[in-house]
């Protein structure tokens, strides 16, 4: 064992680690573009961006070059009191293309913290008005993070049972998926009946961690417009499909004109990346509410940085914005729009915003949709989706899907042995690449599978 590895054993704690189980972590000395670089020089695919986090490609010029630039002028300064130039530009260029009417930016650190800062918004929303509005809609299967308000509105479940009497009461209504859309949307009417829902939060047409569950934008749409007419906030959390995930910038712009619902209820590639204006994402469909609330990280810096943001209505900050003090949204952290880490947002965001980019998810999207239906002739691939640049189905393996099924270590171990990154959630195999992966990188992606599918039929 190298000297890294045994200080490695002997003082770091990793997440969604256990430690008497996992193998020794794979000590990584570079990345570049798609490829992560092991101290031995062992070269290693990364087909789920390290996370979800890494959209243009690892140690992207333009972004370290951005990053570079403004440590040489200013690395941090208190936000309170405080402003400078990279949050400034930042706020108003998202607010550019963000759906609807976003227009106030809130900085954090992470996906969690953002979920926290757009939940404690909406609660003192209401409480600022002196109204009654405290119950909590969230989606069953959901995950929003790991800080408790996160896991108060995430499925309740292994990963919240030690925490479970501490977390504050959430209604959790069946997520919409195929099959499962009327009492979806039964179960919601019912909720929204009582006139007292603050919130309604929601992951746009994919569920993450939760498995990689879609359901249609149809389904969400009719969702949304019944918490908004009944009055209540909306909640978007795109910390994971921000950015073009699902095909287009943002999950919550998807129109049904520009996402088909492709068989069994599967949502279909976008075919192309029409954005409704001047190519930023915003929404005119008629009848489709937009969110009041938003929440980014993941792929808000291109993965360089460490970073959230809640994004919400000039109606929302209205409420906070008085002389009288009690009504200050009281949060921030130390390190509230750190000026780095904007800095590496603002370049992440014009890569995001160019032809090549947009060109790159589109060929990405369609290879995603093509595989897709060549996959949906193997037996052992059980509900096979696609989303945009998402890929997603179940082993038929190892007994019941879960996060918990035993065949995932072998999973994960085969993929590695083939020198690509894949880590699946449970028997839920995943590919999420950068934009930068190349169609030979996702054929060879694709091949691994098939040769998975060929070889599980012993297993």
């Amino acid at each position: 064992m190298s000297r890294l590895l045994e200080l490695d054993a002997r003082h770091v704690w990793h997440p969604f680690t256990q430690a008497g189980l996992a193998d020794p972590p794979l000590p990584i000395s570079r990345a570049k573009g798609s490829v992560l670089y092991t101290d031995t020089g062992r070269e290693i695919l990364d087909g789920i961006s390290s996370w979800w986090v890494n959209l243009h490609g690892h140690s992207h010029p333009v972004i370290a070059e951005a990053v570079y630039r403004q440590a040489l002028s200013l690395e941090h300064v208190i936000f309170a009191g405080f402003t400078h130039t990279p949050a400034v530009e930042l706020s108003a260029g998202l607010a550019k293309v963000l759906p609807g009417n976003l227009e106030r930016i809130f900085f954090s650190d992470n996906g969690s913290t953002a979920v926290e800062v757009g939940l404690k918004m909406a609660l003192q929303y209401w409480h600022n008005q002196g109204v009654n509005r405290t119950r909590i809609l969230a989606l069953e299967g959901a995950y929003h993070g790991d800080t408790f308000g996160a896991m108060s509105v995430s499925d309740r479940g292994s990963f919240t049972a030690p925490f479970a009497p501490f977390l504050f009461p959430v209604e959790h209504i069946p997520a919409p998926l195929p099959g499962a859309e009327d009492e979806a949307l039964e179960r919601l009417t019912l909720a929204l009946a009582s006139g007292d829902t603050a919130v309604f939060i929601y992951e746009p047409l994919v569920q993450g961690s939760g498995g990689m569950r879609m359901y249609s934008p149809e389904i969400l749409g009719k969702m949304l417009r019944l918490v908004h007419d009944s009055g209540s906030l909306l909640l978007a959390d795109e910390v994971m499909t921000g950015f073009y995930r699902t095909g287009q910038l943002f999950a919550s712009s998807i129109t049904q004109s520009l996402m088909p619902t492709s068989r069994s209820g599967d949502i279909g590639a976008v075919s192309a990346l029409e954005e409704n204006h001047s190519g930023t994402g915003k929404s005119k469909t008629p009848g489709t509410p937009s969110p009041d609330i938003m929440t980014l990280s993941k792929g808000l810096t291109g993965g360089a940085m460490a970073l959230g943001i809640t994004a919400c209505t000039p109606a929302i900050f209205d409420v906070f914005n008085s002389t009288d003090r009690a009504k200050t949204f009281f949060h921030g952290h130390s390190y509230t729009a750190n000026p780095l880490a904007c800095a590496a947002a603002l370049a992440s965001l014009e890569l995001c915003l160019s032809g090549e980019t947009a060109d790159a998810v589109s060929r990405i999207c369609a290879e995603q949709q093509a595989f897709w239906k060549q996959l949906q002739r193997n037996l052992l691939a059980e509900n096979v989706r696609v989303c945009g640049t998402i890929l997603a189905f179940e082993l038929a393996v190892g007994g019941e899907s879960s996060y918990f099924n035993p065949v995932r270590d072998r999973i994960y171990r085969f993929f590695l042995d083939k020198d690509i990154l894949l880590r699946p959630l449970g028997n839920t195999v995943y590919v999420m690449p950068p934009y930068c992966f190349s169609t030979p990188e996702l054929l060879r992606v694709h091949q691994a599978i098939s040769e998975l599918l060929e070889e599980a039929n012993s297993w």
